[in-house]
C-alpha cells in the first residue's frame, strides 16, 4: 500500500495533465510544432535533429510520452500555439510582447541577434537607426527579431519563410543586411551553400533566451511536469551534455524559468 501511494504521488501532476487534456476534447492530443533553426531544431533525412530536438526527446522520454515533432514553417506553428489548446513550439524566444501568449518551458539555450552584412560590405550602417534607411532588411517572418525591429517602428522589413532564405537572398545580392541569430549563422550558411566569406555582424539587435512555448489550452499541470522534466536533466547533467555537444563553448543558459 505505501509504494502504491508514492507512486500515486509521484504521478498525480501528470494524471491530472492528462484527465484535464480529455476533458475539453475527448481524444485531444499535444502536437509538438518545430521550425528549420538549426543547430536548435531542423531537419536532417527528412527526420527532426538539433539541440532543442534532442531535450525535448529526452523529455519525452522521461513522461512516457510519443508525441511526433512535425516541422512546419515558423510562422505556422506560432499561429497554432496562440490559436490551438494541446500545442507545444519550440525553440520560442521570451519575450515581453509575447510573454502572456505562452507557458514556458525553459530556458534551452540564449541567443544574440544582428544585423549581418556581407563580409567587406561598405553598408554605412553604424546604428539601428541608420538601418532604417536601407532598402529592405531580410528577416524570418514573425521570428522575434522581426516582432522587436516591427515595434520599434522599422518599416522596411522584408519578412522571409526561413532563415535559409534570407542567406540566400543575401548571397544572392537581394538586399545588403539580413536580421538572424549569431548561434545559427554558421549552419545556416551551411543549408544555404555557404562555404566560405561568412556574413559579418554590422550591429545588434537584441538579447532572447529560448524556451518551449505550450498553449495556453494546454493543462498547467503537463506544462509544469516538462518544467521539472527540464530541471532534472540540468540537475543530473544530461542537459548540459546535449547543449555542448550543439553548441560547444557556449555557456549555458541561465536557471531562471523567467527572462
Amino acid at each position: 500500500m505505501r509504494v502504491l501511494n508514492a507512486l500515486l504521488r509521484q504521478g498525480l501532476p501528470l494524471v491530472l495533465a492528462l484527465l484535464a487534456a480529455g476533458s475539453g476534447a475527448q481524444t485531444q492530443e499535444l502536437r509538438l510544432y518545430t521550425e528549420e533553426y538549426a543547430p536548435y531544431n531542423y531537419t536532417v533525412k527528412g527526420r527532426p535533429a538539433g539541440l532543442s530536438v534532442e531535450v525535448v526527446t529526452e523529455i519525452k522520454r522521461r513522461l512516457g510520452l510519443s508525441v511526433p515533432i512535425e516541422v512546419v514553417p515558423w510562422a505556422r506553428g506560432y499561429r497554432a500555439a496562440q490559436t490551438e489548446p494541446m500545442v507545444g513550439l519550440f525553440v520560442t524566444a521570451r519575450t515581453a510582447e509575447r510573454e502572456s501568449l505562452f507557458q514556458w518551458v525553459g530556458p534551452v539555450s540564449a541567443t544574440r541577434a544582428h544585423l549581418y552584412a556581407r563580409r567587406g560590405e561598405q553598408t554605412g550602417i553604424r546604428s539601428l537607426d541608420d538601418a532604417r534607411k536601407v532598402q529592405g532588411i531580410l528577416v524570418p517572418r514573425e521570428w522575434y527579431i522581426h516582432q522587436d525591429l516591427r515595434g520599434r517602428g522599422f518599416t522596411n522589413l522584408v519578412p522571409v519563410a526561413a532563415p535559409v532564405d534570407a542567406m540566400r537572398m543575401l548571397l544572392a545580392n537581394r538586399s545588403v543586411v539580413i536580421a538572424m541569430d549569431e548561434s545559427t549563422v554558421a549552419e545556416t550558411m551551411r543549408l544555404a551553400g555557404m562555404v566560405s566569406d561568412p556574413p559579418e555582424p554590422i550591429v545588434k539587435i537584441s538579447e532572447a533566451l529560448l524556451y518551449i512555448a505550450f498553449s495556453q489550452g494546454t493543462p498547467a499541470a503537463l506544462v509544469q511536469r516538462w518544467q521539472q522534466t527540464l530541471d532534472e536533466m540540468k540537475r543530473d547533467g544530461s542537459f548540459a551534455m546535449i547543449h555542448q555537444r550543439w553548441l560547444p563553448g557556449v555557456p549555458l543558459p541561465p536557471s531562471s524559468h523567467k527572462p
